[in-house]
């Protein structure tokens, strides 16, 4: 994940979300079959994800101080295995941190052009907590579905990194504690977010026809340089993932 360079909070959403009650894409809305499921995340699944390692970290890992993190990741299943990432403070001030990713992995799946992602997920209330569900690959290929901080505690951050477009999602929904639910097409021209049934942005630049990465969720811990480090007596931070799936078109539609 890449942190903008930003110290006040970011201004309020210009492009009002548009409802969307029945999380309809387009392929959708106009009859074509419903993309099949070719991914549902089982975060107990050694063949589906790997624990604790990724290679949008230096060298795989387990710190990564250059992007403004406290993480130590750590395989352990108790931070990321259950579902709800968690993380915890060390002696030496970092944090053990829970992640999972599919690259690495036996299955290693990977999102493609077209893929929709759908996740239901429950946000942290410690300062500092840093949740994300994002892609990756070969040191780029970064779809962030989502990234929030509780100092922004109404605020979602949606950013295509493949072609540098994002946008701030400001909502009353939206608040720590709370449950979201979170839907993100890649398209090749445009990619679309919907936050709670309601289409919150379109982007319209796209990841082109060729991309693909691999799935990244977990849970980081802001060192203080853009969001505000934990409190001085917070030692445990944790946000939920209940599901995530993922949905393919057909070849077809794709080529249509």
């Amino acid at each position: 994940m890449h942190e903008p360079a930003r110290h006040d909070p970011p201004p309020p959403s210009e492009n009002p979300p548009i409802p969307d009650p029945a999380h309809a894409t387009s392929r959708e809305a106009s009859g074509s079959q419903a993309p099949d499921v070719v991914f549902t995340a089982d975060f107990a699944s050694t063949r589906q994800w790997v624990a604790g390692r990724s290679w949008a970290y230096p060298g795989g890992g387990p710190t990564n101080p250059g992007d403004d993190k406290l993480d130590h990741l750590v395989p352990d299943d108790d931070y990321s295995r259950s579902g709800t990432f968690r993380a915890r403070r060390r002696p030496d001030g970092r944090w053990n941190t829970g992640l999972l990713t599919t690259e690495g992995s036996e299955e290693g799946f990977v999102a493609r052009t077209g893929d929709v992602l759908e996740a239901r997920v429950r946000l942290p209330r410690a300062l500092g907590a840093w949740p994300a569900i994002w892609t990756w690959r070969d040191g780029d290929q970064e779809i962030d579905v989502f990234e929030y901080h509780p100092d922004n505690p109404d605020l979602l951050e949606l950013t295509n990194h493949v072609r540098e477009a994002g946008h701030y999602y400001r909502h009353r929904s939206v608040r720590p504690g709370a449950w979201v639910d979170l839907r993100v097409e890649f398209g090749a021209r445009s990619v679309v977010w919907w936050v709670n049934g309601a289409r919150a942005f379109a982007d319209r630049r796209g990841v082109g026809r060729r991309w693909h990465a691999y799935l990244i969720v977990n849970l980081s811990v802001c060192a203080g340089r853009y969001h505000p480090p934990p409190d001085p007596d917070t030692d445990a931070m944790e946000y939920e993932v209940a599901s995530l799936v993922v949905r393919r078109p057909s070849d077809a539609e794709l080529r249509g």
